[in-house]
């Protein structure tokens, strides 16, 4: 089983982040075409799958956790906001953000493709840090339920264990 790298983000005001570590999976065999990572989130329930790249302003889902797969190209991403961290990302990498974390592509290749998907198809919204909805959004952030399963492994993953602490 491959086990992801965690990485956490401070409270960045405009962008809350989460309490819940970010995971990122290197490598992902089924992450390397948009058909078969859209079927390998749907196994492990992650559903409402689309295929596009990822925005280049820093935003955040209040009401939803969301996963990543890189089926082409790569990109730098920054995560946690804009005084976060970079990411390299490419081709066979997932990353899986817990409601609240921010994130933005900063650069990438013209080749750059993304499948998104949710837990259970939750919806979810665009948000880019007003300060006049710092309150509402940290309490729908509170109120999104954590997933039943790992977007990559399935619910045998480490996910529900890495965020259940």
């Amino acid at each position: 089983m491959t086990q992801p790298e965690t990485h956490s983000f401070d409270d960045g005001g405009g962008i809350p982040n989460s309490r819940l570590p970010v995971l990122v999976y290197h490598e992902v065999e089924d992450a390397r075409s948009a058909d078969e990572c859209r079927d390998h989130f749907a196994r492990s329930g992650w559903l409402g799958a689309w295929v596009d790249g990822i925005f280049p302003f820093h935003h955040f889902h209040s009401t939803a956790h969301e996963v990543l797969g890189i089926v082409a190209g790569s990109a730098s991403v920054i995560l946690g906001g804009p005084s976060g961290r970079s990411f390299e990302v490419a081709r066979g990498d997932v990353l899986v953000l817990p409601a609240g974390t921010g994130h933005c592509n900063v650069g990438s290749s013209g080749d750059l493709v993304v499948v998104g998907a949710y837990p259970d198809g939750m919806q979810w919204d665009l948000r880019r840090g007003d300060p006049a909805e710092r309150d509402e959004v940290l309490a729908n952030i509170s109120a999104v339920p954590l997933p039943g399963s790992d977007p990559v492994h399935g619910s045998a993953g480490p996910l529900t264990e890495l965020w259940a602490r």
